[in-house]
């Protein structure tokens, strides 16, 4: 329709205060109530690209988006019939054929000019949308990853209640100890992905820290297959694995990744498959020099997935279709964890489903063949505290704890171990206990009532004498949250054990910090050296080994006093320079329990951190390669028999 003739006169004169609009950061269009622009101003070219003047006589509804078009229209026809209206949003078609975001509040000339026309004042709102955009994403996210920690925590949870079910029915002693193990086995997978998902970013962001550690592979599998017998059990469903003997071995790797994409992958095909079976097999794919490709196939004859769904299976968040959530739950996260987790370690995964007919998981991962002394837990029980070749006889511990459960659980543990425990249920009980009494060590809980254990710490390591301000003290924290444990660190501690704690965790803590005996009833006293990796790098040379020793005998010392002298000169670099040049000789010694300590030495020293530590490092390092000095000089008298 033409626009109406008064209107049009009325923008020539004007009249609408043609200054400020001219000069404003505001879209200005004048329309009459058929969307004929009569008017625009410069702002338009400024924010749409459009030249001054280059869209009067045309209509606004052609450059609004097609897809609105007609909610906008009936918006606009509402604005036709009030004096003022505002905040009526629309996408309108820039110069570059994009669409902006644009809200106009309207002035009807109706009832001030008795013109049947509006003077549109329009604003871009397009960050305003994408920031409410991101809002939304963030909520939903939010939502996806409470969902995500019921996803992931769900199957070690239901492994342990069908273990506990299974353990008040059983009869002998063998069920008994095969279901109690893969009740612990399954709690100890249960704090791996609660941390995991406390902290999915580092996953998300490729910096998560992968071990390499021995492993047997037979007793990995065997452990997870156990997590899920009571559960396949139930529902009829045939479960089990087979393992090529080419890789019944011991494997170097992080076995508690494997666990991870293990337990996914079973839970996973547990949930989709109704009658049938579901079967592991564990084969050597390939070999690459000095690393072996190992290959896993988990198959199941559950409901698979669709062929056009295939390629989205490890999507955040993805299920094959909606239908999916509603009947089995879930979100979806597993497949992208486990998808990260193999990538992670240079290895890939894949999958071959058809709908009705099954899925089949196959994921390689390159490891590096080990042997039996790299093994951590070569077997089930070999890691029991009544397997200790040491004593801590003696040893004083102060146990600082407000949770009356995990106060009684590690005072079992000390007291099994012989050790005199003081017990405080705060850090200002604890200040008392040591202004009180010598300890050998703290063990301090981080959040307490009354004072935390770092305000306790603080308090000890800058008011209290020596030698009770250098006391190790050793933080028990339940926080999975990375940054956390590194604070324990910068406000004075020696070190945190996470919780919930195996004893064996508490034990190598303990030896790490304080000095342990043989116990009386064992035969003979453990070695502080072992020269296996010597003797093969050397082929049993023993010319060649002796000469390696005695440099380690002669050599150690001078290093020693070296960085006691930049010790005393503050000198923090230049004790990590030496204790670099050391761990070597570390390594061919076979001094095992040094490890951990040079390593700190050479941080703390070269990242200028912690110093305050580095003197009783330094010490405690001397102390125990004085002993290895000692055992080596007899070793090379009785010529390494």
């Amino acid at each position: 329709m033409e626009p109406d003739n008064n209107l049009s006169d009325y923008v020539k004169e004007g009249s609408f205060y043609k200054s400020v609009v001219e000069d404003g950061s505001d879209i200005i269009f004048i329309v009459d109530y058929y969307g004929n622009i009569l008017y625009h101003n410069p702002s338009v070219e400024d924010t749409l690209g459009h030249e001054p003047g280059s869209l009067i006589n045309k209509n606004f509804f052609n450059y609004v988006k097609p897809e609105t078009l007609s909610s906008f229209q009936e918006d606009f026809r509402q604005s036709t019939t009030k004096p003022y209206d505002e905040s009526v949003e629309f996408r309108f078609l820039c110069k570059d054929g994009s669409f902006k975001y644009l809200e106009f509040n309207s002035i009807n000339l109706k009832h001030k000019e008795n013109l049947e026309g509006l003077i549109l004042d329009c604003r871009d709102i397009s960050q305003r949308k994408k920031d409410a955009d991101e809002l939304l994403r963030a909520q939903k996210a939010k939502e996806q990853f409470l969902a995500n920690m019921s996803h992931e925590i769900r199957t070690p949870i239901n492994g342990i209640a069908g273990m506990a079910n299974l353990l008040f029915e059983a009869t002998s002693e063998q069920d008994r100890f095969q279901y109690l193990n893969a009740i612990k086995h399954s709690t100890e997978n249960l704090k791996v992905i609660i941390n995991d998902i406390l902290d999915l970013s580092v996953i998300e962001s490729g910096k998560l820290k992968f071990e390499t550690i021995g492993f047997n592979i037979k007793y990995q599998l065997g452990a997870v297959v156990d997590t899920f017998i009571y559960q396949s059990k139930e529902r009829g469903i045939d479960l089990g694995y087979s393992i090529s003997p080419e890789v019944d071995h011991v494997l170097l790797g992080d076995p508690v990744r494997l666990n991870q994409i293990l337990i996914n992958l079973i839970s996973n095909a547990l949930k989709f498959t109704h009658i049938g079976e579901i079967k592991i097999n564990v084969e050597l794919d390939r070999k690459e020099g000095s690393r072996y490709w190992v290959k896993f196939e988990v198959s199941d004859t559950g409901v698979g997935i669709p062929e056009e769904k295939v390629d989205q299976i490890f999507d955040s968040f993805t299920q094959a279709d909606e239908s999916v959530t509603r009947r089995y739950g879930g979100t979806g996260l597993g497949l992208s964890i486990v998808k990260q987790l193999v990538e992670l370690q240079n290895g890939s995964i894949s999958v071959q489903s058809r709908e009705n007919a099954g899925t089949k998981f196959i994921f390689l991962i390159p490891y590096q063949f080990g042997s039996e002394k790299d093994l951590v837990h070569p077997k089930g029980r070999s890691s029991s505290i009544q397997a200790r070749s040491h004593s801590f006889e003696g040893l004083k511990v102060l146990l600082v704890e407000d949770n009356d459960i995990n106060r009684l659980y590690a005072l079992n543990i000390l007291k099994k171990w012989d050790c005199g425990v003081d017990q405080a249920e705060n850090g200002y009980t604890a200040l008392e206990k040591l202004k009180a009494n010598e300890y050998d060590i703290i063990l301090m809980d981080v959040q307490m009532p009354i004072m935390d254990g770092y305000e306790a710490t603080k308090i000890i390591r800058k008011t209290f004498p020596d030698p009770k301000k250098g006391v190790p003290i050793i933080a028990l924290t339940a926080n999975a949250i990375k940054g956390d444990n590194e604070k324990c660190i910068e406000l004075g501690m020696n070190d945190y054990l996470p919780k919930p704690f195996q004893p064996d965790d508490l034990y190598k803590i303990l030896t790490k910090f304080v000095a342990v005996t043989s116990h009386p009833s064992d035969s003979p006293q453990e070695s502080i050296t072992d020269l296996t990796y010597l003797k093969n790098v050397s082929n049993g040379d023993k010319v060649f080994m002796k000469e390696m020793v005695e440099t380690f005998i002669k050599n150690t010392p001078i290093a020693i006093n070296e960085m006691q002298k930049w010790m005393n000169e503050a000198e923090w670099e230049q004790i990590g320079k030496v204790a670099h040049k050391i761990k070597p000789s570390i390594t061919f010694m076979g001094i095992d329990r040094l490890k951990p300590l040079i390593k700190n030495i050479e941080d703390y020293g070269k990242e200028n951190y912690n110093t305050d530590h580095i003197p009783n490092l330094i010490e405690t390092f001397s102390t125990e390669c004085q002993k290895a000095i000692d055992e080596l000089k007899i070793m090379i008298e009785k010529d390494f028999v």
